[in-house]
């Protein structure tokens, strides 16, 4: 303690170092402002109900997490005061699985947070003493710093702050909807047979998510929020269109239209699970069998430019060395 206090009496507000603390916040301003200005409005998706339900739009209000209300105070610096920008980011929090009530709030503080604190750590560490850096084993790191990559270190930690947390939301949504794919047909069979053994669908379903808790905790999730949903008093369709909606994958899209499908004309929902399981499957065989088609045309061009130089080489040598030996 007695080490900090006596480094922080001795830190001195020169020239540079204002300068370097007053080009970090304009930074951070701009890039904030920036984002702000280009941010690009999440499309209007429009869902068509069978039968006598009707076209609802989206809103910022969810039966399970609540009214996610206009921000107060001082969150107004960090929370977008727009609520089609909040429902943007809400929609990713909830593709990712990020289901708590104040999740937006939480995710614009610490993404502003952090491209604030990033800077003002570096700008302190510079500020800090050398006996002080000597200690934290960051003088080596430090030495040599110029203004010029000051400026430059402090612009790119506060980008990285700013952006780091969107790029892990975009690879977090990536790999649950990923994870989500590869489960659903295995969860479509456990579903099938739990209507087959006679539950109805809703406890079919709630069933088929606590068996796959640690199998498929994704797609365990979603099917217990659906269930939630639907005991809160919102219809079915609404229900199954508005998972189809969180999560992004197209397979979940056809699977709510094959169920609304089959309670509307009353079919079996066990039969049109079965079909629909074995052609998710071929489609997955299809998309597998693309690939490796496409395979050894893109392996061609990377032969060819790692094995031609070789190839020349190994031709050419003879050549050479018969041409050096006649005329050297």
């Amino acid at each position: 303690m007695e080490i900090i206090l006596n480094s922080l009496s001795s830190l001195t507000a020169s020239t540079e170092n204002l300068v370097l603390a007053g080009i970090a916040i304009s930074a951070f301003v701009i890039v904030y402002g920036v984002s702000g200005l280009f941010a690009a409005d999440a499309p209007t998706i429009r869902r068509l109900r069978a039968g006598s339900a009707q076209q609802t739009h989206g809103t910022d209000f969810d039966l399970i997490q609540g009214d996610n209300s206009d921000p107060h105070g001082l969150l107004k610096a960090f929370v977008p005061s727009t609520r089609k920008e909040r429902t943007k980011i809400s929609k990713q929090l909830h593709r990712a699985g990020i289901q708590r009530k104040h999740a937006v709030r939480t995710f614009y503080v610490f993404r502003t947070g952090l491209g604030i604190i990033l800077p003002t750590l570096f700008v302190i560490a510079l500020l800090l003493p050398a006996d002080i850096q000597n200690q934290l084993k960051i003088e080596k790191l430090l030495q040599g710093v110029t203004w010029l990559n000051a400026v430059q270190v402090v612009t790119a930690l506060m980008v990285v702050g700013f952006y780091g947390p969107a790029l892990w939301l975009r690879a977090r949504i990536k790999k649950r909807r990923q994870a989500i794919e590869h489960s659903l047909p295995n969860a479509l069979d456990l579903l099938q047979i739990a209507i087959e053994a006679g539950l109805g669908f809703d406890a079919a379903m709630t069933r088929v998510a606590h068996e796959l808790a640690h199998a498929a905790p994704e797609m365990a999730q979603e099917f217990m929020i659906l269930q939630l949903e639907l005991q809160a008093g919102k219809e079915r369709q609404a229900a199954l269109l508005d998972m189809a909606e969180r999560v992004g994958v197209e397979e979940l899209t056809s699977f709510a239209n094959v169920i609304m499908q089959s309670n509307q004309f009353g079919t079996s929902v066990s039969t049109a699970l079965n079909r629909f399981s074995e052609d998710m499957r071929y489609d997955r065989e299809l998309r597998a069998q693309e690939k490796a088609n496409r395979l050894p045309v893109q392996m061609s061009a990377v032969l060819a430019l790692c094995m031609m130089p070789v190839l020349l080489m190994i031709c050419l040598a003879p050549m050479l060395i018969r041409w050096i030996n006649m005329f050297g």
